[in-house]
């Protein structure tokens, strides 16, 4: 990109770019954290443990990566864990 003559608004383009390439990674990650999710609650439903125990773990893998580059918060990170891991808990007791 060329630099403006005066050199006003360069930090604006900048900002631009950086808020697209943040959109695109947050998105990926939102749609990873829902693909996962319903996955695992498809196989809970179904009570197929073994294989609800694998995805648990890529579940675990994906939420714990977009809380650390804070695309959700930490304790919404182990609420969501927290939660399905109880789910998948409950069928493994009855």
């Amino acid at each position: 990109m060329a630099k403006l003559k005066t050199g006003r608004h360069t930090s604006a383009l900048k900002e631009l770019r950086k808020s697209l390439k943040r959109r695109k990674r947050n998105l990926v990650l939102k749609n990873k954290i829902k693909e996962t999710k319903k996955q695992l609650l498809k196989l809970i439903d179904e009570k197929k443990v073994e294989e609800a125990k694998k995805m648990l773990q890529q579940f675990y893998k994906v939420v714990d990566k977009a809380a650390k580059v804070n695309y959700i918060h930490k304790n919404k990170a182990a609420r969501l864990k927290s939660d399905l891991t109880k789910k998948l808990n409950s069928i493994l007791s009855k």
